[in-house]
C-alpha cells in the first residue's frame, strides 16, 4: 500500500469535526456585523481580537517553560513605538505597526540572554521587574509618552466607523493563531518544548537551550507587540494604567482559566472572562463575583482549563456508563 492510501485507509469513516467547527465560527464571525451594527458589541470583540493574539503569544513564552509576568509592559512598547512615530514623524500606521512589533521583539532578544538561564519563578521575578521599569521609562519619556497623563491623538489605521477594525482585527487574529500554531508544530516549536520538559536532557543532545528560550520570547513578543500597536492606533490614547501589573497579571489569567496545555485556550480563556462580565455590564457592581465565580468553576471542575471541558465530559459520560455495566452485571 502506497503512502497516499496509507493516508485515505486512516482518515477514511472520519468526520472533520474540529475543521467544521473552526470553519463554522470563523464564517459566523465574518457574518456577525451584518447582522449586528452595534458599535459597542464591535468594540468588545475587536478588544477581545486583540486581546486574544497578546493572550497566545504569552502561551508561546510559556511553551519554554518560562512564565512571563511583564506581559503588557511588552505590549505597551509596541504600543508606544507605532503611537510615537506615527504621531511624531507622520509615518503611516501600517508601517509603524510591524516597526513596533519588531522592536518590541528586539527588546525581548537584549533582555533575553542575559536572563535566559533563568528558569521558573526566577525569570517570572525579572519579567515582573521589566514591567514595572517599561513604565519608569514611559515616565521618563514624558515629552514623546505622555507620561501619567497619557499619549493622545494617536493617528488612527481607519478614519471610518469601527467595521474595518472589526475585520481587519479578525483578519490579522487569524494570521496569528496560524503563525503561532505554525511554530509551536515546526521542528524548532518541538525543540523548545523539549526544552521546557527537560533542559538537561536537551543540553546532553547538543541543544542550547538559551538560544531556544529566547528564540521563543521574541516570537512571543513580536506578535504581542504587533497586539499592542493595533490597540494604539485603534483606541487612539495610550495610558500606562492599561500596561501595569494588573494587565499582565490579567493575561496569565485568561492562559490559564482557558487551558494552557491546549493552542486554543487562550482564545477560549479571553473570550470567556472579556465577553460574559460585559453581558452583565448592565449590574457591573456584579461583575467582580461572576468574574471569580468563573474562575473558581475553572479551577475546581476544569484544572485543564475550558478547553478540556469537552474531554472532561466525555471522561465524566464514560464513567456513568461504567458504573451502569457494572450494576447491571452485579
Amino acid at each position: 500500500m502506497n503512502k497516499a492510501n496509507r493516508k485515505f485507509s486512516m482518515w477514511k469513516g472520519k468526520t472533520p469535526t474540529k475543521a467544521v467547527i473552526y470553519v463554522g465560527l470563523i464564517i459566523i464571525l465574518f457574518v456577525l456585523p451584518l447582522v449586528t451594527r452595534s458599535p459597542y458589541y464591535l468594540h468588545i470583540l475587536i478588544l477581545t481580537f486583540i486581546y486574544i493574539i497578546a493572550t497566545s503569544s504569552l502561551r508561546t513564552i510559556a511553551i519554554s517553560g518560562q512564565l512571563s509576568l511583564g506581559h503588557a509592559g511588552f505590549m505597551s512598547i509596541g504600543a508606544y513605538v507605532s503611537a510615537v512615530l506615527a504621531k511624531e514623524l507622520g509615518w503611516t500606521p501600517w508601517l509603524t505597526i510591524p516597526l513596533g512589533g519588531l522592536a518590541t521583539a528586539a527588546v525581548a532578544v537584549l533582555i533575553g540572554y542575559p536572563f535566559s538561564r533563568l528558569r521558573l519563578i526566577y525569570f517570572s521575578m525579572v519579567s515582573l521587574f521589566f514591567g514595572v521599569a517599561i513604565l519608569a521609562v514611559n515616565a521618563t519619556l514624558s515629552d514623546y509618552t505622555g507620561g501619567a497623563v497619557g499619549l493622545i491623538a494617536i493617528p488612527p489605521l481607519f478614519a471610518s466607523s469601527k467595521l474595518p477594525y472589526y475585520y481587519f482585527c479578525f483578519v490579522l487574529l487569524l494570521l496569528s493563531l496560524l503563525a503561532l500554531r505554525r511554530f509551536e508544530v515546526c521542528r524548532i516549536g518541538m525543540t523548545v518544548k523539549t526544552v521546557a520538559q527537560s533542559h538537561w536532557v536537551a543540553s546532553s543532545v547538543g541543544i542550547d537551550e538559551s538560544n531556544y528560550r529566547v528564540l521563543a520570547l521574541a516570537v512571543g513578543c513580536f506578535f504581542v507587540g504587533i497586539a499592542g500597536a493595533v490597540y494604539a492606533h485603534y483606541n487612539l490614547v495610550l495610558s500606562p494604567n492599561g500596561f501595569n501589573l494588573l494587565a499582565s497579571i490579567n493575561l496569565v489569567i485568561y492562559m490559564f482559566v482557558g487551558g494552557m496545555g491546549s493552542f486554543f485556550g487562550p482564545l477560549i480563556g479571553t473570550a470567556t472572562l472579556i465577553i460574559i462580565p460585559e453581558l452583565f455590564r448592565g449590574i457591573k457592581e456584579f461583575v467582580p463575583y461572576i468574574y471569580s465565580g468563573i474562575m473558581l468553576i475553572v479551577i475546581f471542575l476544569m484544572p485543564q482549563g475550558i478547553a478540556s471541558l469537552l474531554g472532561q465530559v466525555k471522561f465524566w459520560v464514560a464513567n456513568v456508563r461504567e458504573r451502569k455495566t457494572v450494576r447491571h452485571a452485579s
